[in-house]
């Protein structure tokens, strides 16, 4: 097991390196001169060479990567434009946010997923079948934003039960940081449910029609014993990929997410740094986002190991 972590380890870095140039790569393959764009097009020649000069940008590009890279290393990403704030600061501000976003979605997600897909492949055909059907060709084909502004007509503005926007943190109150987040996370999470479900069915159909789950029947074991402990074991670690793979779709969406919902995350502070022009934010943030989702990957990896121990040996 551990060899095969080492493995899995040392091929992310050669593509954490592409990541880190492709990212690099963005504040200078954009249209027009960052000077420009930053001050505007009334700044004088002065002002933008001494701009450029106390960026670095006035210098080879391998020398400005070099330097970068060696700061992101040391996690130095450079310092806000517009507020002087170190990036690393302000991103690590917001990710608590983001990360409970990340985490109530994936929860929303799978306590729909999972009930979901094994009733329809037990009860395949049927009416909770179809419903599930439904369910998955709407979740995965609505766009999250739209969904989003259907939660907030139905629950916030029309039934009032839930605030349209904002965020309550965790420590000042349980109650309303849970409020906050519940319209948030079904955004979030509706397409992943979609996702699992179909999944998880045609895993259970393919594993129920396996020998040991029809010699497990056969010897009159209860139809919730073969499916919870043979059949949806085995079901399973199809989703578990699946899930992971999505972990980087999800922080992609959190951007639409938090800005439809005013929520202080890093999705919101790439927007509002989009806005402002802020380079060193929207590429600290990418750069987050990038090597978030190598890493998610990489857990996926080593936990489907960990269910088929047949992936170590290949």
């Amino acid at each position: 097991m551990l060899t095969f972590v080492g493995r899995r380890l040392l091929a992310t870095i050669p593509l954490l390196f592409l990541v880190s140039l492709v990212v690099f790569s963005f504040v200078h393959v954009l249209p027009g001169d960052p000077a420009v764009l930053f001050l505007g097009e009334e700044a004088t020649p002065e002002t933008l060479a001494q701009f450029r000069t106390r960026l670095g940008f006035d210098r080879p590009l391998t020398a400005q990567y070099a330097e970068w890279l060696g700061g992101a290393l040391q996690g130095n990403l450079g310092r806000s434009l517009r507020t002087n704030q170190p990036v690393t600061e302000a991103i690590l501000q917001r990710l608590p946010v983001t990360l409970e976003l990340l985490a109530a979605a994936l929860l929303v997600s799978l306590a729909i997923a999972i009930p979901m897909g094994i009733v329809s492949a037990v009860k395949r055909n049927s009416g909770v079948d179809l419903m599930s059907t439904v369910f998955a060709l709407v979740g995965f084909s609505m766009p999250n934003f739209w969904l989003g502004l259907i939660l907030i007509y139905v629950f916030a503005l029309f039934l009032r039960w839930l605030p349209p926007s904002g965020f309550v943190p965790l420590p000042a109150d349980l109650a309303d940081n849970l409020r906050s987040l519940i319209l948030p996370a079904i955004t979030l999470g509706t397409a992943l449910a979609a996702l699992v479900t179909r999944q998880l069915r045609s895993g259970m159909l393919e594993v129920l029609r396996q020998d040991y789950v029809r010699t497990a029947q056969a010897k009159g074991l209860s139809q919730r014993l073969v499916v919870g402990k043979h059949a949806l074991k085995n079901a399973l670690i199809a989703v578990v990929t699946v899930v992971g793979l999505q972990i980087g779709g999800l922080l992609g969406n959190t951007i639409i997410t938090e800005t439809l919902f005013a929520l202080p995350g890093v999705g919101r502070l790439m927007i509002d740094a989009i806005f402002s022009r802020d380079f060193f934010i929207v590429q600290g943030v990418i750069l987050f986002l990038a090597v978030g989702y190598v890493l998610s990957n990489l857990v996926v990896d080593v936990v489907y190991s960990y269910l088929d121990p047949r992936i170590r040996l290949r």
